[in-house]
């Protein structure tokens, strides 16, 4: 017996979010009919809210609801720094550390040529016009480190210094509170090679 075919369209609709599968999809979905017609209503009416009035930042690319983002328009941020990162939830974990305050510029995704994801589709273009503003000193690369996340820095760093750009890359190394015993080899070799002068 086959569900309604409004409801088999609900679960497909479902089925777009990241890692949602089929019988999970179904679980929501009756879940979202039988127990919430509330919250599923306030869910309905936000996503079409969202649609409606969230577009991107004309600088920095991340989500906005204005033209040029709070974060952007303010005198207070640096103007010389620029911090690449890839996602929107990158760009909020940098912020909460209160350890940069200069500008960003968040790709939307990363350079996967096994998914299709090439340069075009993370706003190279739009990264390359922002960091020849005039303003910026030093593009800072704060990209996973995925192999994705290190061909997306090893391409944009090639871009950028061939405009003659200056740009660097976040360190990586062992965790604050870590223990030596407990980290595994490839980040314990990367922080032997990128140690620091003490003193």
């Amino acid at each position: 017996m086959r569900n309604p075919p409004a409801l088999e369209q609900l679960v497909d609709a479902l089925r777009c979010l990241p890692g949602v599968g089929p019988k999970s999809a179904l679980r929501m979905a009756y879940h979202l009919l039988q127990h919430d017609r509330p919250g599923s209503a306030r869910l309905a009416q936000a996503l079409d809210n969202a649609l409606q009035v969230v577009s991107h930042c004309s600088l920095c690319n991340n989500f906005s609801e204005q033209p040029v983002c709070p974060m952007c328009a303010s005198p207070q941020r640096d103007q010389t720094q620029l911090c690449v990162v890839e996602m929107p939830t990158d760009f909020m974990l940098l912020e909460q550390t209160q350890a940069f305050k200069g500008r960003y510029f968040v790709l939307m995704g990363r350079l996967s040529p096994l998914d299709g994801i090439g340069p075009r589709d993370i706003h190279l273009d739009k990264l390359i016009k922002r960091a020849q503003d005039g303003l910026v000193e030093e593009v800072i690369l704060a990209t996973n480190y995925t192999v994705e996340g290190e061909a997306t820095a090893h391409y944009v760093s090639g871009l950028l210094r061939a405009r003659g750009l200056r740009v660097s890359r976040i360190a990586r190394g062992l965790p604050m509170g870590g223990e030596i015993e407990h980290v595994d080899s490839g980040t314990l070799a990367q922080a032997m090679m990128e140690r620091r002068n003490v003193g």
